[in-house]
């Protein structure tokens, strides 16, 4: 596998779960926690992505923490800051917000990167750009796009040249439709707490 970072982005409010999605509890641990723990063997670093360090300082103690340079301006503002601090040109981006993320996945994403400038999943047709690869190098397209207010990940992946891999593409032993499952409101809580207590 490529040499690659892991960013995690947590800067969003979770005004539609009304509290913070990555702390809540999934099978025993700290959504963030368990994303943490399943991918981080696969890279050589990790980068949090927040505004709020203190709620995170004391169970994630040896992560590098950064905040959004553009703040309140969306999951965009969070792969820049991820992308900005990353010492590597290669970099896994994870939303906090997806509990039953894959190392198996994670590493087949990476591989798939040659010289693209992303490697995007797509399931049922819909782009997954917060659990996809972006290359550093891409960050004056990006801070371009954060300044002309164009906020849309979909609309940055406009711009470059990216592998889009959809469900014939990707292993077919995973259960994409749970990896890229994210919890937004609290009856899709409910729902991963259902599937954390069938697999765990």
């Amino acid at each position: 596998m490529p040499e690659a970072n892991l960013i995690l982005l947590s800067g969003g409010k979770s005004s539609r779960m009304g509290q913070n999605k990555a702390l809540l509890p999934v099978a025993g641990k700290a959504n963030i926690l368990r994303i943490l723990d399943e991918l981080r063997p696969a890279f050589n670093s990790c980068i949090l992505v927040t505004n709020h360090p203190e709620a995170y300082r004391s169970i994630m103690p040896d992560i590098d923490m950064v905040p959004d340079l553009y703040p309140g301006l969306g999951p965009l503002a969070g792969i820049h800051a991820g992308l900005k601090a990353s010492t590597s040109d290669c970099n896994l981006v994870v939303a906090c917000d997806m509990p039953f993320v894959s190392k198996d996945l994670a590493s087949f994403l990476v591989n798939q990167i040659a010289d693209y400038d992303a490697v995007v999943p797509r399931l049922a047709g819909r782009n997954q750009p917060l659990f996809a690869v972006y290359r550093k190098r891409n960050l004056s397209m990006l801070e371009t796009c954060l300044e002309e207010q164009m906020l849309r990940v979909n609309f940055f992946l406009t711009k470059l040249n990216v592998h889009y891999l959809d469900e014939t593409a990707l292993p077919k032993e995973l259960d994409l439709e749970r990896i890229f499952f994210n919890m937004n409101h609290p009856e899709e809580y409910e729902q991963v707490q259902k599937w954390a207590s069938e697999k765990d």
